[in-house]
């Protein structure tokens, strides 16, 4: 049913159980798994002094949690069936913008997020990813409760 499927994934305990559906559905359909970690535009540019050495940490850090968040969806992909597991990052875009764009770029059929479960003024204070994803996207999505 599915061939394409993109998980959303920043690495945080939320983002496990849809890690551990994503690869499920992945290996039950034999679908191709991309493995998606947006990093949001440096918060900095245009209040103060831009640096060029904050920019550089921010990105060193950002690539290191990238990375984190890769190899975690890696090792599920590791044991059982194999997966055919791509690893993806984009750059200078909020999470919702970069995840429908990937499931545009990747021609996904699903795609799997994870919700921190925040409600109330939390949630309006923060906002939801997962709620502005399955509001525009153009494809089936699916929300792994995670937890807070």
């Amino acid at each position: 049913m599915f061939r394409n499927i993109l998980l959303a994934t920043d690495g945080s305990p939320a983002s496990t159980p849809a890690a551990e559906l994503a690869v499920g559905l992945a290996r039950t359909h034999g679908a191709r798994l991309v493995a998606l970690y947006v990093i949001d535009p440096y918060p900095y540019l245009g209040v103060g002094e831009a640096s060029a050495v904050g920019f550089q940490a921010y990105m060193a850090s950002a690539y290191e949690h990238a990375s984190a968040a890769h190899a975690r969806v890696q090792a599920l992909c590791a044991t059982g069936d194999p997966v055919d597991l791509q690893l993806r990052r984009i750059e200078d875009a909020s999470a919702p913008e970069g995840i429908l764009q990937a499931a545009r770029d990747e021609s996904a059929d699903l795609v799997v997020v994870g919700s921190h479960g925040r409600s109330g003024l939390q949630r309006l204070m923060v906002g939801s990813v997962a709620a502005r994803v399955v509001a525009q996207s153009p494809v089936p999505v699916l929300v792994a409760r995670g937890h807070a």
